[in-house]
């Protein structure tokens, strides 16, 4: 008995994404910290981020348990029969409800913007990463996803434009690079989205230039958000030292790209990407008020 349900839970989490699932769930923390919040909203709108994201990582994986078991994709649990097409909906479904749940008391904006982003997620997962428009979901999402930290607050605001436009960009770097370890396999089952469209050389540059936007927006964000017109001895140095790692990310990740390195590499190069942004919000002490 215990041995059968250390198995589903074990195949549980690795039908989640563990990897992105992680890193967006420490990025609304770090952006929760950057905000303000309290130790009590920053642990309930982590929470919240989680469960969502394990929904996203299921609902992903039920859906495309035919075309994974037909590629013969061997790392995933439902695919590979360790544990049922049901049980993973199950999952999913909870996760969900659970997600929306632990958004409501903290307002009825962060509940909204929460939805907009699970929203985005589940209609990429359920047919929209199959068509030019599939990098659509990932930019309306995560340019929602800085708002989580402001609309949680007790007197909630919407987050900077700045802000925005950064989750924007990272959402689209994020979905350039995410599909590409995995263009062939799709090919073969029908999936045809932007970045097969796209071919996997010009999708890692676009995903490149997006990450140095976000770069730009967060490091701008310290001389009013006008990097050309403010003043840019306001920028502490500590962010210009996160904007040249991020300048590093961006030149790595073309080399790599121009190389034909793994697409699995240049994704974990965004996500590496992504970290380092939120780091530089919470060092610089940036406000993502808008």
């Amino acid at each position: 008995m215990t041995g059968a349900f250390i198995r589903v839970a074990r195949g549980l989490w690795g039908s989640t994404h563990p990897g992105p699932t992680l890193v967006v769930t420490v990025l609304a923390a770090a952006l929760s910290l950057a905000a303000g919040l309290s130790l009590g909203r920053i642990a309930l709108l982590t929470l919240a981020v989680f469960a969502g994201q394990l929904s996203v990582g299921l609902s992903n994986d039920a859906l495309d348990a035919g075309r994974d078991r037909a590629v013969g994709r061997t790392d995933k649990p439902i695919a590979r029969g360790d544990i049922s097409l049901r049980t993973g909906w199950i999952a999913a479904i909870l996760a969900l409800a659970l997600a929306l749940g632990l958004s409501a008391p903290l307002g009825l904006g962060m509940l909204a913007a929460h939805a907009i982003f699970l929203a985005s997620a589940w209609s990429y997962n359920a047919g929209l990463k199959a068509t030019p428009i599939s990098i659509l979901p990932f930019i309306l999402g995560f340019g929602a996803f800085p708002a989580f930290a402001t609309l949680a607050a007790p007197d909630p605001e919407l987050a900077a434009p700045w802000a925005l436009l950064a989750g924007g960009a990272l959402g689209a770097a994020i979905h350039l690079t995410n599909v590409l370890p995995d263009l062939d396999d799709d090919a073969r089952t029908g999936i045809s989205g932007l970045p097969h469209r796209l071919g996997a050389r010009p999708s890692a540059a676009l995903a490149a230039a997006a990450v140095l936007i976000g770069a730009i927006a967060v490091t701008a964000s310290a001389a009013d958000g006008e990097i050309l017109q403010g003043d840019l001895a306001q920028i502490p140095v500590i962010s210009w030292v996160f904007f040249a790692l991020e300048v590093a990310v961006v030149l790595v990740t073309l080399v790599l790209a121009v190389k034909g390195r793994s697409g699995r590499v240049l994704f974990r190069l965004v996500m590496l990407a992504a970290l380092l942004l939120a780091a530089q919000l919470v060092a610089a002490g940036g406000s993502l008020a808008g």
